[in-house]
C-alpha cells in the first residue's frame, strides 16, 4: 500500500523545562478565522435586524399617533361645524321672532286709530249739514291720535316749513323756482312731510326750493 503524503508538519511536543509549542495546520487556522468572521458577521446582522425592527416599530407607532391625531381633529371640526349650524339657525329664528314681535307691537298701537277712522267713515255716510262740523272735529282728533302713536314708536316729524333753509340730509327738492320773496336755497313750499325714527331718516320732506 502507498503511504499518504502529508504536507502538514507534525505536532512537536517539548518536554522538560522547555515550553510546549503546539503547531496547527494552516488549514485549521484559516478555517477557525473564517468561522470567527462568520460568527461576527452573523452577530452584526442580527444587531442590524434588531435595530431595523425597532425603527419599523417606532415608525408604525408614529403613524398610529398621526392617524389618532387626525381623527381627533376631524371629530372636533365636525362638532364645531354642527355647533355653528345650530347657532346660525337659532339666531335666524330669534331675528324672525323679534321682527314679528315688533310688527305686532306697532300694529297694536295703530288699531285704535283704525277703529276711529272706520267710525268716521260710517258717520260720513249719513252726514247732513249740521254734522259737518262734528266730522271735522273727529278728523282732527284722529290726526292728534296718529301723532301720539308715532311719538310712542319714536317717530318724529322733520322740520320743513316755508322760509327755512334747505338741508339735503333732511329734505328732498323736487322743484326749483325763482322767487324774490325767498332767499337763496330756502324752502318755498312743502309737498310732503318727512319723518325720523330715533334719529334715522325714514322719509325725507319733499319740498320746492327757491333761488
Amino acid at each position: 500500500m502507498k503511504k499518504h503524503e502529508h504536507n502538514e508538519d507534525p505536532i512537536e511536543l517539548n518536554t522538560g523545562n522547555e515550553e510546549e509549542v503546539l503547531e496547527f495546520p494552516e488549514d485549521e487556522v484559516e478555517k477557525k478565522a473564517e468561522t470567527e468572521e462568520a460568527e461576527s458577521a452573523s452577530e452584526e446582522s442580527a444587531e442590524t435586524a434588531e435595530a431595523e425592527d425597532a425603527e419599523t416599530s417606532e415608525g408604525d407607532a408614529s403613524e398610529e399617533d398621526k392617524d389618532a391625531e387626525l381623527a381627533d381633529l376631524k371629530d372636533r371640526y365636525m362638532r364645531l361645524l354642527a355647533e355653528y349650524d345650530n347657532f346660525r339657525r337659532r339666531t335666524q329664528k330669534e331675528k324672525e321672532e323679534i321682527y314679528a314681535a315688533s310688527v305686532a307691537e306697532v300694529v297694536k298701537e295703530w288699531l285704535p286709530l283704525v277703529d276711529d277712522i272706520e267710525r268716521a267713515v260710517a258717520s260720513s255716510e249719513n252726514m247732513d249739514e249740521t254734522s259737518v262740523e262734528k266730522v271735522a272735529e273727529g278728523i282732527k282728533l284722529i290726526g292728534k291720535q296718529a301723532g301720539s302713536v308715532l311719538g310712542k314708536l319714536g317717530v318724529e316729524e322733520i322740520s320743513g316749513k316755508e322760509g327755512e333753509a334747505f338741508d339735503p340730509n333732511l329734505h328732498e327738492a323736487v322743484m326749483h323756482v325763482e322767487d324774490e320773496n325767498f332767499g337763496e336755497q330756502q324752502i318755498a313750499q312743502v309737498f310732503q312731510k318727512g319723518y325720523t325714527c330715533k334719529g334715522k331718516v325714514i322719509r325725507h320732506t319733499v319740498v320746492k326750493v327757491a333761488n
